[in-house]
Formats: structure tokens, sequence, C-alpha cells
């Protein structure tokens, strides 16, 4: 099996490329630190494909795709985890830039990522792309526009290829983690209900990809949860949501 994972660094990307490894899979690692791709590929079994970038340089990212093909013969799953939070608020006009960069890390390199693999996976009837979600694109969180905004629109990008691609023998996958513990939740200034480690989010996740499942939030208690979220009337949800406290801005994203 061969797979081509973004953001494989650190956190969720990492717990990913560990299971798949255990797996027997030939992994490409994509993430911006050299360093720390070449101490994760060197820690797992069987042979890796480091490719140190930034997912926003489309072209950076489909010469990372292009040799992983090449090296490989074939890519049976790609997986478009790469994703950064910050908090933003639209009056802070310096928060701009760092809305636009979320929008750029979560969405757009997300259709980076899946392009230049669906040409082989068309011809071959074969494949499947899975989109790293969040339940923080079901409904909107206040001071976290950017990253809500750039999560809902993964949802709804990911149901729009999975049905242009699922005449094609392409199965194009939603997972959408609540709170893992990894880098990007480590500095939230709250209370994180249902806390995952990330290997074991990998490990559920791994298997809801196996199976197909078009769209699944884990772990399953924030499941519930989200489907509440989506039931709530705007009035009764901003009663709430407007008393919530917010992830701290940033001058820049990490």
């Amino acid at each position: 099996m061969f797979v081509f994972i973004t953001g494989a660094s650190s956190g969720i990307g990492e717990a990913l490329a560990r299971q798949y490894a255990a797996q027997g899979a030939t992994i490409g690692l994509v993430g911006r630190r050299q360093q720390m791709l070449d101490a994760l590929a060197a820690s797992l079994p069987g042979t890796h494909h480091c490719y140190a970038l930034d997912v926003r340089d489309r072209d950076a990212l489909h010469r990372a795709a292009a040799d992983f093909q090449a090296a490989c013969g074939r890519v049976d799953l790609v997986i478009a985890n790469a994703g950064i939070s910050v908090g933003t608020l639209t009056e802070e006009m310096e928060d701009f830039d760092g809305f636009k960069t979320v929008i750029d890390t979560n969405l757009v390199a997300m259709v980076a990522t899946f392009e230049p693999f669906i040409a082989g996976m068309k011809a071959r009837r074969a494949g499947q792309l899975v989109g790293i979600a969040s339940v923080a694109g079901i409904r909107g969180l206040p001071g976290a526009g950017a990253y809500s905004a750039s999560k809902a629109a993964v949802i709804a990008y990911c149901e729009s290829v999975r049905n242009e691609l699922i005449h094609y023998g392409i199965r194009v996958s939603t997972v959408a983690p609540g709170y893992i513990r990894t880098p990007l939740t480590a500095h939230n200034p709250y209370t994180m209900p249902f806390l995952m480690e990330p290997d074991v989010f990998a490990e559920k996740a791994a298997r809801a990809i196996a199976r197909g499942t078009r769209y699944t939030v884990i772990p399953w208690q924030m499941g519930v949860v989200a489907r509440l979220l989506r039931l709530l009337p705007a009035v009764v949800y901003d009663h709430f949501a407007s008393k919530a406290p917010r992830k701290p801005r940033a001058s820049r994203p990490s």
C-alpha cells in the first residue's frame, strides 16, 4: 500500500504515518521540517519518502506528488491533513494575513494535494482521497472565524469531490476530529471534552478510512455533539456560543 500524507511531521499526521507504516505501507511524508520528517521516517518500519515543503507552495507539492508516484508506481491513499489554527477577529486589521494563511493552508492546499493524484486513480478506477476536517467546521466558533470557515469549507469541498469521482471508483472520505492531544490544541485555554490521544485517533481513523466511510467524527462522543449542534436553532446556539472561551490571537499562525 502506498500512502501520501501532508502535515506528517507531528500531531495527527505523524500518528497516521505510524499507523499505516505498522500496516506495511510505504509513505510519502510531507511537512515543513526536514529534520522532523527524517527522524520520523527513520523510526518507522519500511522505507519511506520525505518531502519538506510548505503545502501552500502548489508547485512544490505537485513535484513531491510526481516523485512519489514515480517511485511507487501508484498511490492508493492520499490524506490531506496539513492544517493550522489561530484565533482571529475580523475587526483587527492585522489578523487579515493570518486569516488568509489559515484558509490557504487548510483548504486551498487540500485542493493542491488531491489534484495530481486524481488522473492516476481514474485510470486505475481505484484509490482514496481523505480530507481531515474538524468539528469546528460544524458551527462557527467565536474568535475562530478563519479556522471554522476553513474546516466548514473542507467538509463541503470533500462532499463535492466525492460526488464528482464516485463513478470512477475513487472513494473520498471526510474525517472530522474532535479534540486530539496535538501541538495544535496544546495552547487552547479552555477545557477540551473527550480529549483523545493521537495514536488512538489514528487507529480509529484508519479503520473508518478502510471501510470507505464517507464522513465521520472521531471520537464518537463528539459525533453526537456535532449532530446536536446541527439541530440547534441559531438563537439557541448563539446564546451559548457567544459566551464561549476563545482561542488566543497571535501575530502569526502556529
